[in-house]
């Protein structure tokens, strides 16, 4: 490994430097991103900085610090894995981010990447009042991400974070610990509705499994080290977005709206439900295949 070193004096490393240098062999190794980062150069920094144990927001701050051997041979062991595996950086650090909150994220869940952050934001405005929004549902919630963004930008609302995993529901649950919001998010196990009753909802969200199995043998190595049951479904990708839509109607309140992830089954949808209205939404900061649907455009 060549990196220069710091201006410390002790023949210590410096943060930029080997940041420097992870950005470089991750660069040289092809890999895939898409779990978080998009680049190189944030994956290194995402591992540099968990095995420094540096904030993000202390760079570029930090770049002239001096590193031991210990805390450097630590990051390049990260680095290492990280291209022998070909498993996402999330994955060995433990930690993702998603609008803007941090989350413990496990191999039990799919790394937060859901465009949906930025509906989060803007407490799904323009498309509902958000200060009328009282009861929330994500269904599929994985590491609870959508949920409890959804709940710090709507605080007056209560939200149920669903999934069927009881390991996903685990990893939920810290989460919603760690983010102190065990009084308003409730996560629980349910299969789409099926344990909902007859619960209804200003806004039902979700980023659910539309990986049909032929483009499940497509993705990346990167994408083998998530759970198959976030990503792949049945039906051409089709079989939880079509139970989501068979039950919206029944589960929304008057004046709602579903709000589905779909991905690169978006054209299958469409010809699927060829009279719906569909909104397809935009995002300032990219992605697509998201669309939203008032309840009164539902089918019964």
């Amino acid at each position: 490994m060549a990196v220069k070193k710091s201006g410390a004096g002790r023949g210590d490393l410096s943060v930029g430097a080997l940041l420097g240098w992870a950005s470089r062999r991750l660069s040289r190794a092809r890999l895939h991103y898409g779990h978080g980062t998009d680049n190189p150069r944030d994956d290194a920094a995402a591992l540099v900085f968990h095995a420094l144990g540096l904030a993000h927001d202390s760079a570029p701050q930090c770049y002239r610090l001096p590193v031991s051997a210990r805390r450097a041979a630590r990051a390049r062991a990260l680095v290492e894995r990280r291209i022998s595996e070909r498993v996402p950086s999330a994955y060995l650090t433990g930690v993702s981010w998603f609008a803007g909150h941090e989350f413990r994220v496990t191999r039990d869940v799919l790394v937060p990447r859901s465009p949906i952050a930025e509906l989060c934001l803007a407490g799904f405005a323009p498309w509902i009042e958000p200060s009328r929004v009282r009861r929330v549902l994500d269904i599929g919630t994985g590491s609870g991400c959508i949920a409890i963004a959804t709940a710090y930008s709507l605080p007056t609302a209560r939200v149920d974070a669903t999934d069927i995993s009881p390991r996903a529901l685990a990893v939920a649950r810290g989460n919603v610990r760690r983010h102190r919001l065990s009084r308003r998010v409730r996560v629980r196990q349910a299969d789409v509705y099926v344990g909902l009753g007859a619960r209804r909802y200003d806004i039902v969200v979700s980023n659910p499994p539309y990986v049909s199995s032929s483009e499940m043998r497509r993705l990346p190595r990167e994408h083998g080290a998530e759970p198959s049951s976030g990503l792949r479904a049945a039906h051409r990708g089709l079989a939880v977005i079509e139970r989501i839509m068979a039950g919206a109607r029944r589960h929304l309140a008057p004046g709602g709206i579903l709000v589905v992830e779909a991905g690169g089954t978006a054209a299958r949808v469409r010809r699927r439900y060829p009279g719906l209205p569909f909104t397809w939404l935009e995002f300032e900061h990219g992605g697509d295949g998201v669309f939203l649907l008032h309840a009164a455009d539902l089918p019964d």
